[in-house]
């Protein structure tokens, strides 16, 4: 069984404007604050841990909502949707959570 995503060590992870602190559940862009809900920290927690990585809406699905959500994979498209409303400048065109068309999403290559 997989451990959960709070239990990893906690590391802060930084692209382009964008940071993720983990240990204390923050998210800021361009030094400001955003406020995101716990799935779409998790969601925007494991793109970032993977960069480049293009996941399918099932291998999110189980890596975020766990092997017993049964929901549907739109569900990960409305977050994805709402996530990018939060921290993209601009949401159609997203500079951190990219479309990999036909297969899923994934986090852009990390930018200093």
């Amino acid at each position: 069984m997989k451990a959960p995503l709070k239990d990893k060590l906690p590391a802060i992870i930084r692209s382009g404007g964008l940071t993720v602190e983990p240990g204390k559940r923050q998210v800021t862009v361009d030094s400001r604050p955003v406020d995101l809900t716990a799935k779409e920290f998790d969601l925007l927690l494991h793109f970032a841990r993977n960069p480049g990585r293009v996941f399918t809406r099932e291998e999110l699905l189980e890596a975020v909502w766990g092997y017993s959500y049964e929901g549907y994979e739109h569900t990960v498209n409305s977050h994805i949707n709402r996530l990018r409303g939060k921290i993209e400048q601009d949401p159609a065109r997203p500079r951190y959570v990219l479309t990999a068309w036909g297969v899923g999403y994934k986090f852009a290559e990390t930018e200093s």
